[in-house]
């Protein structure tokens, strides 16, 4: 682990035409498309700065510099570079010739205080009565699967829900770079390491999450599934590991449902495309999916119940909770809207009842 003062050094000597922006909680992401255009995100608008690192070469000794202190190489051979920094944040480097202008690197940021569910309501969000709900699935061991675009907020979401997992339980956390911050005390954090120079010692997400279910998990929280881990992962919840939580990109609902099968087909073992879908449909229960508005807002825009599959053998997806845009406000052009309920009743609202759990009166039929 590096210590806070050789980041502190790091930051001072390598990144110092940055140093400003990486100091401002306001920023969400840095992102250098070359040495001499550099933009960042506040409040979810991305504008262009002044900042310069001078040449191409002091770009390049910043990145090397992070991927040393990082423990990973970004050479020609290597010109991708996926890391974390001592602080938490993620960073994400493209040399050329894959980056056609230049050396590229992207810091996305994360705020220092975790977003609450408490916070989400503040903002709109989502509503009280979808809170209820949402909180009822995960104590109900409903498997969750937290969907949406890049940047739409879908780690932050995941986080947030999870704190609706009780104190007690044990929750083993995967991830590909550390992002996640339960509240919860007893939770094991997990993460993949990339293979070295010689191509060795690689633990990927989907060996962690064959490992942690030796490891007596009451909960699996996947922080994204991004290849053949996901058949890993959609067996594991149908095989007695209930209340898993995860992340996909996709945009809508039934994008969600097709990307975890693309996903599971990218694993090394070959199934039936009837039998995968059965095993998909009978394993996510619940998909929040999460998107980002013209404004920079982050929204909760479907909240969606797996029920199975059609009698064509297609998913079968029911709305619970759909997000309704009622124009923008004049002026500041902020998204107005609610997340508003069907009415639809879920499937499982009889075994969420029977727990003393709460159902959103508006689930009538």
């Amino acid at each position: 682990m590096i210590s806070a003062h050789i980041f502190h050094q790091t930051v001072t000597d390598f990144l110092e035409p940055i140093a400003l922006f990486l100091a401002d909680d306001s920023v969400s992401e840095v992102m250098i498309n070359r040495f001499d255009r550099i933009y960042v995100e506040r409040g979810g608008c991305i504008t262009r700065t002044d900042a310069t690192f001078g040449t191409e070469h002091a770009l390049m000794a910043a990145v090397k510099n992070v991927a040393q202190y990082v423990g990973r190489i970004v050479d020609a051979e290597h010109p991708i570079l996926d890391a974390r920094l001592p602080d938490g944040s993620r960073v994400a480097v493209m040399l050329p010739p894959a980056s056609r202008a230049g050396v590229c690197m992207s810091i996305r940021r994360f705020p220092k205080q975790r977003l609450t569910v408490e916070r989400l309501l503040k903002v709109g969000a989502l509503t009280e009565a979808c809170r209820d709900f949402l909180s009822a699935c995960v104590l109900a061991k409903r498997n969750v699967v937290v969907a949406g675009g890049t940047g739409s907020g879908k780690t932050s979401m995941l986080n947030a829900l999870s704190s609706f997992v009780p104190e007690g339980e044990r929750i083993l956390v995967l991830e590909d770079s550390s992002e996640l911050q339960l509240e919860q005390e007893h939770a094991v954090y997990m993460e993949s390491i990339p293979p070295d120079a010689r191509g060795r010692g690689a633990v990927s997400i989907r060996d962690l999450l064959r490992a942690s279910l030796r490891m007596r998990p009451d909960r699996i929280v996947v922080g994204e599934c991004r290849g053949g881990e996901a058949l890993d992962l959609i067996q594991a919840m149908t095989s007695g590991h209930g209340g898993s939580l995860s992340t996909v990109h996709a945009t809508y609902p039934h994008d969600t449902v097709q990307r975890l099968e693309t996903l599971c087909l990218m694993s090394d073992v070959a199934l039936p495309l009837a039998a995968l879908r059965q095993q998909i449909a009978s394993a996510v229960n619940v998909i929040v999916q999460t998107g980002r508005y013209n404004d920079g807002s982050r929204r909760i825009t479907h909240v969606a119940e797996c029920r199975g599959l059609t009698p064509e053998g297609q998913y079968d997806l029911g709305m619970l909770y759909l997000f309704e845009q009622d124009g923008c406000e004049p002026g500041s052009g902020r998204v107005r809207g609610r997340l508003a309920c069907t009415g639809r009743r879920p499937s499982f609202a009889d075994d969420l009842l029977s727990r003393g759990l709460s159902l959103d009166p508006e689930m009538r039929a």
